[in-house]
């Protein structure tokens, strides 16, 4: 989490942890087998601030605590629309093999995301999105991906800024699309002037045909 430089004062934030994954770790020695436990937390206000953190301990009560303080540590800020409560735009974050898809949804979407992912969607404060898991599913890669790709986001304003355009030129006012699951295939019209198309022939089947006699042959 080096790629942001902002300086974030907790202090003033709400904060909520939540526990995303307790693995228990064993540890063999001369005199025996050392247990002890790690935790994943991420941490957030729902208010466009998100971090994770991990901690170790002999305890898990210490563990969730070593992992919330370390998340505080790693608070980013994430850029979320007025309009809709979603991302300004689709993107992709990378960690190790984790790669994960996030994609802007309309409003009364809700948030489209499963174990990892949608942890730390919902602490960071973001109602409607569309998200895929591409790569490992390893709850570390997957929470490290996922906040890779709310760091890759870019606020419209500052595009338009660096730019020289004006903002409306970088936002549309266009709804997003519908996912493809809500898309179904429309009947093509005919276009105007062109001939109709001509009515397959039915077959015809045996039995409809009549028993026809054979004709008689005159004796010599």
């Amino acid at each position: 989490m080096n790629r942001y430089s902002e300086k974030i004062d907790i202090g003033s934030l709400e904060l909520k942890d939540q526990v995303v994954s307790i693995n228990r770790v064993t540890k063999v020695v001369k005199g025996g087998k050392n247990l002890s436990f790690s935790a994943l937390v991420v941490v957030g206000d729902s208010a466009g601030h998100v971090g994770y953190g991990m901690g170790k301990a002999r305890e898990v009560s210490s563990a969730i605590k070593k992992g919330v303080e370390a998340a505080k540590k790693n608070i980013v800020r994430v850029p979320i629309t007025s309009k809709g409560s979603t991302i300004p735009h689709t993107v992709t974050g990378r960690y190790g093999s984790g790669s994960v898809l996030l994609k802007p949804a309309s409003e009364g979407t809700g948030v489209i995301a499963g174990g990892p992912v949608r942890a730390v969607i919902t602490a960071a404060g973001i109602q409607n999105i569309l998200t895929k898991s591409l790569g490992s599913t390893t709850a570390h890669n997957v929470v490290k991906a996922t906040v890779d790709a709310l760091l890759r986001l870019k606020q419209p304003e500052r595009v338009a800024r660096l730019r020289g355009k004006p903002i409306s030129d970088i936002v549309s006012d266009t709804k997003h699309q519908r996912s493809t699951m809500e898309r179904r295939p429309s009947p093509r019209a005919a276009a105007p002037g062109a001939p109709a198309a001509e009515p397959a022939p039915a077959e015809t089947s045996a039995a409809a045909v009549p028993d026809v006699p054979p004709a008689a042959v005159p004796e010599g």
